[in-house]
């Protein structure tokens, strides 16, 4: 048996982690992220908890109103120890 694997995010806990970041930095509300990508404010909350999954073109979506690569929100996570 070798060593344990490590455990790998899912592209549902990447997103959520990097849309609650991004937008914590930028100072913006989860209802003005929403209304600046034309979804509703409780979607975009339900893609932050990991509760909703999410199509690529809403992806597209949040990625545009954040301004920046839709490649950025589906990132691996690094965690400092």
């Amino acid at each position: 048996m070798g060593q344990p694997q490590p455990r790998t995010q899912s592209a549902r806990q990447r997103v959520a982690f990097h849309l609650r970041v991004i937008r914590a930095e930028r100072r913006i509300s989860q209802e003005q992220l929403a209304e600046a990508a034309g979804l509703h404010r409780t979607f975009v909350g339900a893609v932050e908890r990991e509760e909703r999954n999410i199509s690529i073109d809403n992806l597209e979506r949040l990625a545009t109103a954040l301004d920046v690569d839709v490649s950025l929100l589906v990132s691996p996570v690094i965690r400092r120890s």
